[in-house]
């Protein structure tokens, strides 16, 4: 045969023309889209791996032998806005509540005694400390002090506020209406004339996070500025009235009609509401401190979150505590236990637990001393439609 002639075995171009176009095909670049689709496979595979772990571990702590790790990890996802649904993917609802009930918190029927709070605006005024520690009276004491408490599980940062006349409830409401988008922390403080502030209250997190919507009441220097008392259920109004004492009180039996009737006749200037609800759907508490006694709990009495709490002395002097938490710092967060034993401890008469979580924040002087746990926002805030701030 001529080697003029194109060669053929099996099919195959073995002419030396014939090498040289097979080799340049296969120095030819492989086309972008299979290796973006090999890409994505790849991270497909390793996030299915990963939650394939995640359930598989979850399932163990759930179905394990500790209890007292079952009652931890369900307790605290129903505190959670975004995991409650973990519980009821390896425990029916029965089993769910029979864990709440073991790990609740006694009922305080009493209301806030305003008696109970002596504010001297004098001792205010000329830098004096007024309070109930004896060895402390006539000592000067700063405006705003902040401290920071440790515990096992949790960092906290503790802000005390010597005139409560300072603390505000500060809200994105304008022209009569509530905005889709709330704002940060540190821009409701500013925008205030606030040194100080934290997160306060309830509201719509639907995923987006954009933080506009309040839920239940709203109370900004006397205005009634959202009157739904009955909804989401289980509300506490938390604020302050005319005369600055903290009033912890139950409004989930009100209506409208009758939460305007309360404001005007207590005197209400600026209030919130966090919500009470024992269930195997939430698991959310309120009273800490009320007249000097502490809420008794069941069990563990609730999971471990980022936390944000209130209490006032009986000098009227206000307590604002932080805490942070869902593996900030390695920390797991704080319970309701250890609200409790810090507002005693810093000589709370009355005190109640706000809205926690991933919203727990606290800003002053210029900086946040507390941020979201969340890494979208992990220096600053979520958005936000209200807060209690300090001028």
């Amino acid at each position: 045969m001529s080697e003029s002639k194109v060669r053929i075995y099996r099919g195959e171009d073995l002419s030396s023309s014939g090498v040289e176009i097979k080799r340049r095909n296969s120095l030819k670049p492989k086309k972008k889209g299979n290796i973006f689709l090999r890409i994505l496979a790849v991270i497909g595979v390793t996030l299915a791996a990963l939650l394939i772990g995640v359930y598989l571990i979850v399932g163990l702590i759930v179905k394990g032998p500790s209890p007292s790790a079952k009652q931890l990890l369900v307790t605290t996802v129903l505190e959670s806005g975004a995991l409650k649904f973990v519980a009821g993917m390896y425990l029916s609802p029965a089993e769910v509540q029979e864990i709440v009930n073991q790990n609740s918190m006694a009922p305080m029927d009493d209301d806030v005694d305003p008696s109970l709070i002596k504010i001297d605006y004098n001792a205010i005024n000329s830098g004096g400390d007024s309070s109930s520690d004896s060895s402390s009276v006539g000592k000067k004491e700063d405006p705003i002090q902040v401290i920071d408490v440790s515990g096992r599980t949790f960092a906290a940062t503790l802000m005390i506020i010597k005139d409560p006349s300072r603390i505000s409830l500060e809200t994105v409401y304008q022209n009569g209406s509530w905005p889709e988008v709330g704002k940060p922390l540190d821009k409701l403080v500013t925008d205030a004339g606030a040194v100080a502030g934290i997160n306060g209250g309830i509201y719509n997190q639907d995923g987006t996070l954009k933080g506009g919507h309040p839920l239940g009441i709203v109370v900004s220097h006397g205005q009634i500025q959202m009157n739904n008392p009955q909804y989401p259920g289980g509300l506490y109004l938390i604020g302050f009235d005319e005369n600055n004492i903290l009033i912890i009180k139950s409004i989930a039996n009100m209506s409208s009609a009758d939460f305007k009737t309360y404001v005007e006749t207590a005197k209400i200037r600026d209030a919130c509401v966090f919500q009470e609800a024992n269930d195997d759907k939430n698991n959310h508490f309120v009273q800490l401190v009320i007249n000097g006694e502490a809420r008794e709990m069941n069990g563990m009495g609730s999971g471990l979150n980022p936390r944000t709490a209130i209490g006032q002395r009986a000098d009227g002097a206000v307590l604002l505590l932080v805490t942070d938490g869902r593996g900030a710092d390695s920390h797991l967060g704080a319970s309701a236990s250890d609200l409790i034993n810090i507002m005693m401890e810093y000589g709370a008469v009355n005190a109640a637990n706000l809205d926690g979580g991933s919203s727990s924040c606290m800003y002053y002087d210029g900086k946040y001393l507390k941020t979201s746990v969340t890494f979208k926002v992990s220096h600053a805030s979520w958005y936000l439609p209200l807060a209690f701030v300090v001028k």
